[in-house]
Parts: C-alpha cells; sequence; structure tokens
C-alpha cells in the first residue's frame, strides 16, 4: 500500500469526521464558517444530514486504514460525495445569500474529489 496515499486517506478521514461533528454538534456556528447566513430549522435539520454523512465517511475511511480494498472504496465513495457537494453547492452560488458558501464549496469539493481520485489511483 503507498503510504503516502494511505496517509492523505486517513487525514481526509479525520477532517471529514471534524468536519462532520461541527456540523452535527455546532450547526450555527458550522454554517457561519462555511460562508452561509442565518437559517432556519429546516436548514439546520438538511445541514445535520450532511454532519451525520461525513462522519459516517470518516469513519469508514479509519475502519479501513489497513484493507486496501477497502480503503480504496471508502476514499472513492468519499470523493464522489465531495464532488456532488461542489456541484450542489455551485448551483447555489447563483444566489447572492449563498454565494460566499457556494463558491467555498466548489473549491473545497472539487479540490478534495480531486485528492480522493489521487488517493484512489495510488491505492491500486
Amino acid at each position: 500500500m503507498d503510504p503516502k496515499a494511505r496517509q492523505l486517506a486517513l487525514g481526509i478521514g479525520i477532517a471529514r469526521m471534524a468536519i462532520g461533528a461541527s456540523i452535527l454538534f455546532a450547526t450555527r456556528p458550522a454554517l457561519r464558517k462555511m460562508g452561509f447566513g442565518a437559517t432556519d430549522t429546516s436548514g439546520e435539520a438538511l445541514a445535520k444530514l450532511g454532519g451525520g454523512r461525513d462522519l459516517a465517511l470518516g469513519a469508514m475511511t479509519l475502519a479501513a486504514r489497513d484493507d486496501r480494498a477497502a480503503l480504496r472504496t471508502a476514499i472513492l465513495v468519499s470523493g464522489a460525495c465531495d464532488a456532488a457537494d461542489a456541484v450542489s453547492l455551485g448551483i447555489s452560488a447563483r444566489h447572492p445569500e449563498t454565494r460566499q458558501a457556494g463558491i467555498g464549496g466548489i473549491l473545497a469539493g472539487s479540490g478534495a474529489a480531486a485528492a480522493c481520485l489521487w488517493i484512489w489511483r495510488r491505492l491500486s
């Protein structure tokens, strides 16, 4: 197993868990840090879904740390979610109230997706 790719995969898993936990347990401050303005309880509930998803994906990545095939699968799923986030937040960037978060989401999501693809290829 490529040690650099494994190390980066584990770093992504840890970061994903930290981001997920902050969104799940400190929703409003996390959303503000991500560039979102005020939201209602519906918006917070949707954000918490994403936080839970990130916690689960991070945990799956860490659990697969010693199994190359499982780690490749986990990082591929993680990257697919990052790409979907980039597209979803990119669509939201056309609205002035979510433009800052949308642009940030495009940059973060596409960067993370590219990193995951690099890791996936290096672990083959």
